[in-house]
């Protein structure tokens, strides 16, 4: 899975948001805030990471069980295909 072009994650008052830059901006326009853990799904989608390798990093980096990673993580992909950000 892959954050279509046009999609980026930028800090404004420190906080991280989604914003649709150029064409993208015809097919999205709103905003989409990320805490640090969304933050953290959010790079590994842009450079093309699948969900268990997205999982398996969470489960490094954070102390969270596996269930709760992969539901949390199947949630986000899936609010991302419902706006049409992912390829």
């Amino acid at each position: 899975m892959k954050i279509k072009n046009g999609f980026v994650a930028k800090e404004i008052a420190g906080q991280y948001v989604v914003v649709a830059l150029g064409q993208a901006s015809k097919i999205f326009n709103g905003i989409i805030k990320l805490n640090e853990s969304g933050k953290f799904i959010w790079d590994m989608l842009v450079v093309g990471a699948e969900k268990q390798d997205i999982v398996d990093a969470l489960l490094g980096e954070y102390e969270v069980d596996a269930a709760i990673a992969e539901a949390d993580v199947e949630k986000f992909i899936n609010e991302l295909k419902g706006a049409n950000i992912l390829e």
